[in-house]
């Protein structure tokens, strides 16, 4: 996926940071926000997971950091959930203005709370999901343990909350402590998705419980288990983000948008490789493919390689044009099914080739034609398996051209 870093003023005219993941070279069907864990920031394992799904899927997403955490201005200290909220608000404005309102609010611990809280003040949102999620914002309160007395006190408190310190202040205990969940909950109209571990040791799955039961219709829940509060494994982490990308489908209607989308000029393919390992992203006509290599070869498994798919290529070409050709003869071909194997070979070995050095390509293809076919329709099919226009492709003479593209440069890696 691409990104765009950004900042939007929040209601003190302080700049938020932010980073809006988008489909590659696609326009976005619609647009997201989310909103991280408490003390947490825009760049945790669980939005880069999530953010990646959605825009597979060509739903852009806008993660960013709350006021006076992560890389955004303003001081953590004078911060209260109410904040939070009026952030979120800041984040909706932002993109209706730029870009298109947020259909899908998606947020993580007191991040979830935050957007159940704010959902039903924003008409265009039609979706919202929970991972994590705090029944009230109250249950904040329990970070802070003996710091509490502190707190009410003395007015302040430094507090560590996840190996670091921050300074709470006694206005975001009475803000916390004012608000009312369940009339905000009672108010939502937009289709819930509540994501919640029973391992969680941070927020118990009672949580998830609460805020299902106040919720109107329609709403789902699903469980985490194994997973730990912070989605720290990224299988953990891939897992919700998959089943929020396809939860969210479901409810966004993008069925229509999809249609009205201009039909494709050409038959141009997109890939992108980051950073990390060798996942890479791939949008072809449209749809959204991931290719990587195995763990053995330094990558993580996550989708077929490279070769994988020109196997793949051969192999679909090859059974569409068998059954249409069955299908234009009116032959009774009920499923054709091709297996392929792929090796390079020294080409001494290979007798049909004229090149006699070094090494060359072998598909070797096996195929299974289902159907009330006669000996002599089954070798016909034979013959025209040969004819597959990928066959020819790997055949004929290729020619790629490769240039580079003005401004690649001005891009960062997706973090």
């Amino acid at each position: 996926m691409r990104h765009e870093k950004m900042t939007f003023p929040n209601e003190d005219g302080e700049q938020l940071s932010a980073i809006l993941n988008l489909p590659e070279d696609e326009k976005p069907l619609a647009y997201a926000i989310f909103a991280h864990c408490f003390t947490c920031g825009k760049n945790n394992l669980a939005a880069a997971h999530i953010a990646r799904a959605l825009s597979r899927r060509r739903i852009a997403v806008l993660r960013f950091d709350f006021t006076g955490l992560g890389e955004s201005q303003g001081d953590f200290a004078r911060t209260s959930f109410s904040h939070n909220l009026s952030d979120l608000r800041a984040a909706a404005r932002y993109l209706e203005t730029e870009h298109q309102a947020p259909a899908l609010l998606i947020g993580h611990s007191l991040g979830g709370t935050a957007v159940l809280h704010v959902a039903a003040e924003l008409p265009s949102a039609k979706a919202v999901v929970a991972i994590a999620s705090p029944f009230a914002p109250r249950h904040a309160l329990k970070l802070f343990g003996d710091a509490q007395a502190e707190i009410a006190q003395r007015g302040e408190a430094r507090v560590e909350i996840g190996g670091r310190f921050f300074t709470i202040r006694k206005d975001f205990l009475a803000d916390v402590e004012s608000r009312d969940s369940r009339e905000r909950l009672a108010r939502l109209k937009a289709a819930l998705l509540i994501l919640h571990s029973p391992r969680d040791t941070i927020v118990a799955i009672d949580n998830a419980r609460e805020i299902y039961q106040a919720a109107r219709h329609p709403k789902s829940f699903v469980s985490l288990d194994p997973a730990d509060h912070l989605l720290t494994d990224k299988e953990d982490a891939r897992y919700a983000a998959e089943i929020i990308a396809t939860w969210a489908l479901r409810y966004l209607d993008l069925a229509e948008e999809s249609e009205r989308r201009p039909a494709a000029l050409d038959n141009r393919v997109t890939a992108r490789t980051g950073t990390q390992g060798f996942r890479t992203e791939i949008f072809a006509g449209g749809y959204s493919l991931i290719a990587d290599e195995p763990e053995s070869y330094g990558g993580e498994g996550l989708g077929p390689s490279p070769y994988d798919l020109l196997q793949a290529a051969l192999g679909a070409c090859t059974t569409m044009t068998l059954q249409m050709y069955a299908r234009r003869k009116q032959w009774p071909l009920q499923s054709a099914v091709v297996r392929l194997r792929h090796e390079k070979i020294h080409a001494r070995d290979c007798a049909s080739c004229e090149e006699q050095n070094g090494k060359i390509d072998r598909f070797e293809r096996e195929l299974e034609l289902q159907g009330d076919l006669s000996a002599e329709q089954r070798q016909r099919l034979l013959d025209i398996a040969e004819r597959c226009p990928v066959h020819k492709t790997l055949h004929g003479e290729v020619e790629i051209l490769t240039r580079l593209r003005d401004g690649e440069g001005k891009e960062n890696e997706d973090p």
